[in-house]
């Protein structure tokens, strides 16, 4: 009579061989790719929020001469160009959709069942999710990248038409690009968590929704433990680094860019050790 152990949830058998790292991240990588939907998801991210700054710039630029003489002047003092480099409402495009690919990640693989197979080949789950992560978090940054230069770059272009553009070189400049460019990997990330808890494409999508974009809205800045709740998200971290400084006047309770900078990497941290323990002890 033959007696069949079977590993628990996390924990490779002794009698299979340990799967390289870089196996792994191989592996995610062409599993990544290998959806068709996948090039396109990120491609119409990519015109939607360049499309949203450009917009915001031309805008500006059409009706300059509708504005006072006073406001032409300040234009480029009060750092508004760089508020048409990359706008709220483009963050809020670039957050909801790369969380939303970060969840269905691994939430799709979920639902089809291919998440089995891929522990049956790999009993080692956390290093097949800590290859997920690292994956996405590397795709995302570059894209991230990508967005926020083309963005920096075409509503500058933009402005430039009425002398009130700013250049790379300009002391906030660089900051707002990779502060924007960084929100993506992180977003990503977050959904990425959010999806490996919840396993479930629709609930994980609304978490997404609630946790880092409701949230940052339904926290009051009037008062002070709320505005420090509200410090602590990631959205609030982008819009204190891409903040002027007349916006940073008007804070009742005001907090450096170390601190927002923090938020950014205490957050990728937090979401890919979710990542990886959330399916050590847990079975799909």
């Amino acid at each position: 009579m033959t007696t069949v152990t079977t590993a628990p949830a996390g924990h490779e058998t002794h009698d299979e061989p340990r799967a390289r790292f870089g196996a792994l991240l191989a592996a995610e990588w062409l599993k990544t790719w290998s959806l068709r939907s996948t090039p396109w998801l990120y491609l119409v991210t990519a015109l939607a929020v360049i499309a949203f700054n450009a917009g915001t710039a031309y805008d500006h630029y059409k009706y300059w001469y509708q504005y006072d003489g006073q406001s032409r002047t300040s234009f480029v003092a009060n750092g508004i160009p760089l508020v048409d480099a990359f706008t709220a409402n483009s963050a809020m495009v670039l957050v909801l959709a790369l969380a939303a690919i970060g969840a269905v990640s691994v939430t799709g693989e979920y639902g089809t069942g291919l998440i089995r197979t891929t522990f049956t080949a790999v009993p080692a789950r956390r290093s097949v999710m800590a290859a997920k992560a690292l994956v996405l978090a590397a795709i995302t940054t570059v894209f991230g990248a990508l967005v926020a230069a083309a963005s920096f770059a075409s509503t500058q272009a933009i402005l430039s038409g009425r002398d009130a553009s700013v250049p790379l070189g300009h002391p906030d400049a660089l900051r707002v690009i990779v502060a924007s460019a960084l929100l993506a990997p992180v977003a990503a990330l977050a959904g990425l968590a959010i999806g490996s808890v919840i396993r479930h494409t629709g609930g994980s999508i609304v978490g997404c929704v609630v946790v880092l974009l409701l949230l940052p809205i339904v926290l009051s800045s009037r008062r002070h433990l709320t505005a420090v709740l509200q410090h602590t998200l990631p959205f609030s971290a982008w819009e204190r680094l891409t903040s002027t400084q007349t916006q940073r006047s008007n804070e009742l309770f005001p907090w450096g860019t170390g601190g927002a900078w923090a938020v950014y990497a205490l957050w990728a941290l937090a979401a890919g050790v979710l990542t990886v323990v959330s399916v050590h002890r847990r079975d799909q």
